[in-house]
């Protein structure tokens, strides 16, 4: 696990914990590690709400699956950040999600009834750690509504716009890239992919934007 303390160090669950309680708060916490292939399930649809994960390389992406086989890219997880948290707090009996390696990863699981039961080891940086877990869970419901943002635009172009304006933000600068190749992009906005590509054809010729592959720039 030692390996692995450099990634976690820059998980959120663990700020304000100190290096050399983190490896005795692994143990307490049940932590495994497994390696998943790219395309690889990491949890699926139904499977029981009991563990969440870190990302430790890699990355993976939460996707929901309507019922005519239409995918939607909830979020894309990168090194050192948790998914799974929201639905394990919940104590709900299934995951409603697929959770799938984007890339090759290894994957941190941990038991969270271990955080949200009283530790009979009387650990102190339980009670830290509890309130990392809800400050990650707040920012996560942030994420959340900047989704809905994005997605409830009416048109492609809408929400292609509002999507790239919100990035170039967080990257404070016109020139910025994405975590999503075109069919990813199309998934994430919830459109379809050729009009997705009509669409940022069309806004090159305005001069509204510049790409290539993942990079974009706006004017």
């Amino acid at each position: 696990m030692k390996k692995y303390t450099e990634i976690l160090k820059k998980c959120p669950l663990f700020a304000e914990i100190q290096e050399e309680d983190l490896m005795k708060m692994l143990h307490c916490l049940g932590a495994k590690v497994s390696f998943f292939d790219k395309k690889y399930s990491i949890f699926t649809e139904g499977s029981p709400a009991r563990h969440f994960g870190i990302i430790l390389s890699g990355s993976a992406q939460i996707i929901r699956t309507d019922y005519e086989g239409n995918r939607s890219i909830i979020a894309n997880i990168l090194p050192s950040e948790l998914f799974g948290e929201a639905f394990a707090c919940a104590e709900i009996e299934e995951i409603p999600v697929d959770i799938i390696a984007d890339q090759p990863c290894e994957v941190m699981l941990l038991d969270c009834s271990h955080i949200l039961q009283t530790c009979s080891n009387h650990c102190g940086f339980h009670q830290q750690l509890i309130y990392n877990l809800m400050r990650d869970l707040a920012t996560k419901t942030l994420l959340f509504h900047q989704k809905l943002e994005v997605v409830s635009k009416r048109t492609t172009r809408e929400k292609l716009l509002t999507y790239l304006t919100i990035r170039a933000k967080q990257a404070g600068a016109r020139r910025f890239e994405i975590p999503f190749d075109r069919q990813e992009l199309a998934d994430y906005l919830e459109v379809d992919r050729s009009g997705l590509s009509a669409e940022i054809s069309k806004l090159r010729r305005e001069g509204i934007l510049e790409c290539r592959k993942n990079s974009f720039f706006l004017y």
